[in-house]
């Protein structure tokens, strides 16, 4: 094998190496926040009635989730359009459920 050769596979497999450490650190700085989507944008599995991300039909949908920073899903309150404050959850809400 060249030099050339060893290097771009060395490279290659670093940068492999990185994404891969990049991806857990994306997955671990997350945390799933139900209540807070809006009807179509929820990221995924939101429960009963619907299959993934982008399923949900209900604005603030109790048992559909979105990704949101570490920390913050409890401190995120959402002034929905019918003029009620809803808060976002670790768990699923019996709330806004689709009809």
């Amino acid at each position: 094998m060249s030099k050339t050769t060893t290097t771009l596979a060395l490279a290659a497999s670093v940068a492999t190496a990185i994404a891969g450490l990049s991806t857990a650190a994306h997955a671990q700085s997350n945390e799933k926040c139900y209540g807070i989507s809006l009807a179509g944008e929820n990221d995924c599995a939101a429960g009963p009635g619907t299959t993934c991300a982008g399923t949900s039909t209900v604005d603030y949908q109790g048992n559909a989730w979105t990704f949101v920073p570490a920390g913050t899903c409890e401190t995120t309150m959402i002034d929905g359009m019918d003029g009620v404050e809803r808060m976002g959850s670790l768990e699923e809400l019996d709330r806004d459920m689709a009809g």
